[in-house]
């Protein structure tokens, strides 16, 4: 299965972010709030998008964790991690495609389909499921808008790690996410088609000055379809 992207070439690193969160907390300490895990380039910018870009820390239970894990892991581990991708999007990764779920699984899912999208929009059968190694990494890029529609939200597994989406045509206005273990994102309309986004490097997992360490990561990624 190639996954459906537009890479882009331009690289970016920003500046000094407009704060909107408080320090990082230890693995043993609560979910951090929406607020917590979002900085931006300007408190304009954050505002802005404020109703197109969620987090949602905490949005699973460990034990739902480990049932996605436990449905996911046999496929993957017959796969061999890539380090050269279609289109050079994505480096360090295996990817599959999940029609059918259990009933916790399923459960799962359509929570985050209530949530993300709206009401009686069309859904991208297969939900997508990427696993990047601990040395991978998602380069900027736009998911195509001929076979995606206007939202994305993924679950992440195993890491917490650092989304980070650039202006397209403004490469100084930019947003970080915290996206912590367990944690549900949402991408909607102008963050979805006007920005792009990427997951960073380990050895560039900055949010807000701290260091965040990147293990292995699965994203479990539910799409509309097109208009």
């Amino acid at each position: 299965m190639k996954l459906l992207l537009v890479a882009l070439k331009q690289t970016h690193r920003p500046g000094a972010p407009f704060r909107c969160c408080s320090t990082l907390r230890s693995s043993g300490s609560p979910s951090p709030s929406q607020d917590e895990v979002i900085v931006g380039s300007s408190p304009e910018l954050v505002r802005a998008l404020g109703s197109q870009v969620e987090v949602r820390p905490g949005f699973i239970t460990e034990e739902e964790e480990a049932a996605l894990l436990q449905e996911l892991e046999p496929g993957l581990k017959k796969k061999r991690y890539e380090f050269d991708h279609w289109d050079d999007a994505i480096h360090g990764y295996r990817e599959t495609e999940r029609v059918r779920w259990g009933p916790v699984c399923e459960g799962i899912l359509n929570r985050v389909r209530s949530l993300a999208f709206p009401q009686g929009s069309p859904l991208l059968g297969p939900v997508h499921v990427l696993d990047l190694d601990k040395a991978g990494y998602i380069k900027p890029h736009i998911d195509s808008v001929k076979f995606c529609g206007s939202t994305i939200a993924g679950l992440s597994l195993l890491s917490d790690s650092i989304m980070r989406l650039v202006k397209d045509n403004s490469p100084k206005e930019w947003l970080d996410l915290l996206l912590t273990r367990r944690s549900l994102y949402i991408l909607r309309d102008q963050a979805r088609y006007n920005f792009s986004h990427e997951i960073l490097k380990d050895e560039e997992s900055v949010f807000n000055g701290q260091r965040v360490p990147r293990q292995r990561r699965i994203s479990v990624i539910c799409r509309n379809l097109p208009d």
